[in-house]
Order: structure tokens, then C-alpha cells, then sequence
């Protein structure tokens, strides 16, 4: 686990919580802190299946395809977690890549109203994993998604499966953006989502 505290602070601010891809840690997307402004609490966990040299959130069928007890598994990791650190934040906003972007969603599909929001980077949400993605299954809630038209690592079906979901059936407040890129975060990605949380704080 990676920290980045505000120091003086005198009100409970927001926490980020930053999940990393596969084949990762925790540290590799920590450099997404500076993103967020300086009242803000980021946690960067570490997957709990040691793989390919890092570590990853769930065992999986083929890429984007998580099998459904592996991810209950880690959804209730994180869940768990996560209960033993709202009490002393002032909302919960969850920013995940890849595997991690799973992790995200799979998380806000079991409890949206949890969450301030929901960044999800080059993934795809959970489908046939367990969790059903029902129409308004996300009512309300800020999600930004974007994607890149060169990743070579999600399959595009799924990418696309979640965007029509996200835009048509979810009921989110969903900001959906396309990139020029492949398996990555560009520029100008982070800056969008940079801006995306600083117009909802």
C-alpha cells in the first residue's frame, strides 16, 4: 500500500483510491497522485495474486474476462478495506487502469452511491463475471471512461460494450473520452481526468 496524506489538514477530504493493471504494483500508476489536489488522501492498494512479475486483481478467462469467484474474492478485499477507511473521509473516489479499471467498476456496479466517483483508464467493465449490469445500474453516479483506439490488450468489443452501456443504459453521469493511444494513460488523458475530478470538488 502507497500513501500520499495532506499534512495540516483541518477537515476530512476526499480519498482516491488508485487500482493498479496487472502484472503491476501499486507504485506503478502512484505518479497519478499529483493529479488530484493537495486535500486529497491517495491509496494506492496492491493486488492480491502475485503474477507475471507484479501482482493482479483476479484469475481470468482471456483478457478483460475475469472469472466470477476470483473477482468476488477481490471485490470483498477491497470492500473490507475500504470500510476501515471512509469513516475518516469525506468521499471515496475510485481511479483504476486496466484490470484496474475493472476493479473499479465492479466495485461502483455493487454500491454506486458509495462513491464520488469513478475513473476507469483502458478497461472494460465486469461483464458475465458475476455482477449484472442492468439498465440504471449506475444511476446518478460520475464516471469518466476513456480508451484508447490502439490498445492492443482489451478487446475492442468489450471497449465498445462499455461505452453503449455506459452512455445508454447506465444512468451515470458518464464523461466518455477517446485517445489516439494504445495500452497507456497519454497526456492528455491524465489531463482530462485531472480536470473531470476538479469540476466535481
Amino acid at each position: 500500500m502507497l500513501w500520499r496524506r495532506p499534512s495540516g489538514a483541518k477537515r476530512r477530504g476526499p480519498l482516491v483510491v488508485i487500482l493498479h493493471g496487472n502484472g503491476t504494483d501499486e507504485s506503478n500508476l502512484f505518479p497519478l497522485a499529483d493529479l488530484f489536489a493537495p486535500d486529497a488522501t491517495i491509496a494506492a492498494p496492491r493486488a492480491p495474486i502475485a503474477s507475471e512479475g507484479g501482482f493482479r486483481w483476479y484469475a481470468a478467462h482471456d483478457p478483460g474476462r475475469p472469472t466470477a469467484d476470483s473477482l468476488a474474492d477481490s471485490i470483498a478485499r477491497l470492500e473490507t478495506w475500504l470500510d476501515t477507511q471512509t469513516a475518516t473521509a469525506g468521499s471515496v473516489w475510485l481511479v483504476g487502469f486496466s484490470a484496474g479499471a475493472l476493479m473499479a467498476g465492479a466495485l461502483a456496479l455493487r454500491a454506486p452511491q458509495r462513491y464520488a466517483g469513478i475513473a476507469m483508464m483502458h478497461g472494460t467493465l465486469p461483464f458475465d463475471a458475476g455482477l449484472p449490469l442492468e439498465p440504471q445500474g449506475l444511476a446518478h453516479a460520475d464516471v469518466f471512461y476513456g480508451y484508447g483506439t490502439n490498445d492492443a490488450v482489451i478487446p475492442a468489443q468489450l471497449v465498445q460494450r462499455s461505452v453503449a452501456w455506459l452512455r445508454d443504459e447506465s444512468g451515470a453521469n458518464a464523461v466518455i473520452r477517446e485517445y489516439r493511444a494504445a495500452h497507456e494513460i497519454p497526456l492528455g488523458e491524465a489531463r482530462d481526468l485531472a480536470r473531470w475530478y476538479a469540476s466535481l470538488t
